[in-house]
């Protein structure tokens, strides 16, 4: 769907969007200090490539706000 096409998100949307987002960054962090102090080579890797995949959820999420950001309304100040 290109820009012409996509309606404002609301302001329910939007906060869920940013609570996914900040989700998505504790577990990248959380996946990251996993990692540091995982013993097993194997275990380790398979949680570097776990906090990858939050990695690409979070910049798909942001990705999706920086669309909608040319939509949003703007306030009269």
């Amino acid at each position: 769907m290109n820009h012409m096409q996509m309606k404002p998100l609301s302001g329910k949307e939007v906060n869920y969007i940013a609570d996914s987002v900040a989700n998505e960054d504790m577990l990248i962090k959380m996946c990251a200090a996993a990692a540091a102090v995982s013993t097993n080579s194997q275990l380790g890797q398979a949680i570097t490539e776990h906090m990858l995949v939050h990695e690409h959820h979070m910049h798909t999420l942001i990705d999706a706000l920086k669309q909608h950001q040319q939509l949003a309304p703007t306030q009269a100040q």
